[in-house]
């Protein structure tokens, strides 16, 4: 029996083009983890959309003096042709501009606000005189109290991952003109944290198939107690509050963006002509998964399973499979400096594949990964090229040239042949328990090993030369090596799609490759096969250097 997989993806903020690291941490893990689910037969649901109300947007409007909806919608249009590209399988991406999102998160709102969940109450803020008014948290930088790093914002310290409020900051300056601001009363609304603390640790305490990073600093969070947290904030962009008195204010952008999981979902039903197609996502046995990085880990380990546990009546996640963060060429990436790889420069230049390779057999699960322009060659050339590419190549050209085009059949098999097949089979099981558990280093790493196999295998067989005395022993060495390349093609789908689906057509397969399903497609004999082409293309060793070139003119 299918299971509903609802896959929740970290909503980035529509204020400048998409990196690397945002790749490695949330959105090739999401993709890879459904279309996997995809090949199992299962119902899956992958969102996201553009977080449109950031700070960060409204700081990007001022400094190019345009308004924050021209920001938003100029980066929004930017990620969908990202998504595309790269092969990001969102089945809904939407963004948090629309009627649906802005009525579900007024919703929830007003829902907390009922059951004494959300309170008003006074709090002081942050008032920049030289600007002439309140700062919204972003807006705030300064020492941050738990770990002593300068550059804290005034909503979260990047080095710590604490959340913070600006007050909390020591010696906090303005973003913007760098003036030290002052403290005024402002009357907003709060949700009432502290309320769900014992629950929230008891429902933790049950997470074990929870990465153990993951789990142990949720657990030691909930352990140094919950404090209520402002809600709203004195700004002109964002989702009005849906009560009189309040027109001068808005809903904060850490509140309402994780609210965008549930209204996407809800969305995708519309689009589908079926209202409540969302609800077996989010009730009963569907389990929710949320493909962030760590930094996010309080939000929407903490803070939305509150927020959820107040409203009643949806699944609280299932897993927050959080990544680490990647590095470039051993320095953290760097917006503000141009120390980043922009997808979009990325995908004007180079193929998404040799990327998506790279970051799955890198990708920063347990610690921090490095990306590197010499790795990326390495592992294009030497892995996909030399060793997957070639084992495809040399089979499909040896078949087509002595069988006519055709899938050979296979006569008596001996213990080698046999080996691999089972092999082939075990690593199919292996495999799909590692990317069950969101264990995409591991599953890619095996993918690769039966790979080398199959190469090890056609070395020892020979085929070129057993042509010339036995054909039916030859027919039978091609077609268990087709088997193993079929394999092969359905255990890498989920890293890299495209060559599968190139790899599929070059097998002779007709359809979808995702409707073989998570097995070994078998080739009847007489299957025809086209004449082969290269899966990948060797890269020379000057990109690297000319690479390098474009990342130091840009620090």
């Amino acid at each position: 029996m299918s299971e509903h997989i609802l896959i929740g993806v970290a909503w980035p903020y529509a204020n400048g083009p998409l990196h690397l690291g945002h790749i490695a941490g949330a959105y090739l893990p999401a993709d890879i983890f459904a279309r996997y689910h995809r090949l199992k037969g299962n119902e899956v649901l992958m969102v996201s959309g553009s977080d449109m109300h950031g700070t960060p947007i409204t700081i990007h409007a001022e400094q190019e003096g345009v308004s924050p909806r021209e920001i938003a919608n100029r980066y929004h249009q930017q990620f969908y042709d990202c998504w595309e590209r790269m092969g990001i399988s969102f089945d809904l991406y939407t963004n948090t501009e629309t009627e649906n999102h802005i009525k579900v998160t007024q919703d929830i709102f007003l829902t907390l606000l009922k059951k004494d969940y959300i309170y008003k109450d006074s709090m002081n803020l942050l008032y920049c005189p030289h600007c002439q008014r309140y700062l919204p948290d972003r807006y705030v930088e300064g020492k941050c109290p738990h770990c002593g790093y300068e550059g804290a914002r005034g909503d979260q310290c990047d080095i710590c991952g604490k959340p913070l409020n600006p007050l909390d900051l020591i010696n906090p300056r303005c973003k913007l003109c760098q003036t030290t601001p002052e403290a005024r009363e402002s009357e907003h609304f709060f949700l009432r944290l502290s309320a769900f603390e014992n629950k929230l640790l008891a429902w933790v305490k049950q997470q074990t198939h929870w990465r153990p990073d993951v789990l142990n600093f949720v657990t030691n969070y909930l352990k140094s107690g919950l404090k209520d947290r402002a809600i709203t904030r004195d700004m002109e962009w964002g989702i009005p509050i849906p009560l009189p008195g309040f027109e001068n204010k808005r809903i904060y952008v850490w509140f309402e963006a994780v609210i965008g999981y549930l209204s996407a979902s809800m969305e995708w039903a519309q689009l589908q002509g079926k209202e409540d197609a969302w609800r077996p996502f989010w009730q009963g046995d569907g389990k929710t998964y949320y493909f962030i990085g760590k930094d996010n880990i309080p939000f929407h380990a903490i803070i939305w399973p509150a927020m959820l546990m107040g409203y009643g009546g949806l699944n609280l996640p299932f897993d927050v499979p959080a990544n680490e963060f990647l590095t470039l060429e051993g320095k953290k990436f760097s917006t503000s400096r141009h120390w980043a790889v922009w997808l979009p420069d990325y995908l004007e230049r180079y193929a998404a594949d040799p990327l998506r390779y790279m970051l799955s057999a890198n990708m920063p699960e347990t610690g921090d990964a490095d990306f590197s322009w010499s790795e990326w060659l390495r592992r294009n050339n030497n892995e996909l090229v030399a060793t997957y590419g070639n084992l495809v190549h040399r089979v499909l050209a040896i078949t087509c040239r002595n069988f006519d085009n055709s899938v050979p059949p296979a006569g008596e098999q001996d213990e080698r042949d046999k080996a691999l097949l089972s092999l082939a089979e075990n690593t199919l099981s292996i495999v799909d328990k590692a990317l069950a558990q969101c264990h995409f280093r591991e599953g890619i790493r095996l993918a690769m090993t039966l790979a080398q196999e199959g190469n090890r295998y056609l070395e020892e067989k020979s085929p070129w030369k057993t042509i010339k005395t036995d054909r039916t022993t030859t027919a039978t060495t091609l077609n268990v090596a087709l088997s193993i390349i079929s394999c092969l093609k359905t255990i890498l789908y989920p890293f890299i799609p495209f060559s599968s689906a190139k790899l599929h057509q070059l097998l002779g397969c007709e359809g979808r490759l995702e409707d073989d399903g998570w097995s070994i497609h078998h080739l009847p004999a007489g299957q025809k096969l086209p004449s082969p082409t290269p899966l990948f293309n060797k890269l020379e060793e000057e990109v690297v250097e000319q690479e390098m070139a474009r990342l130091r003119s840009e620090d």
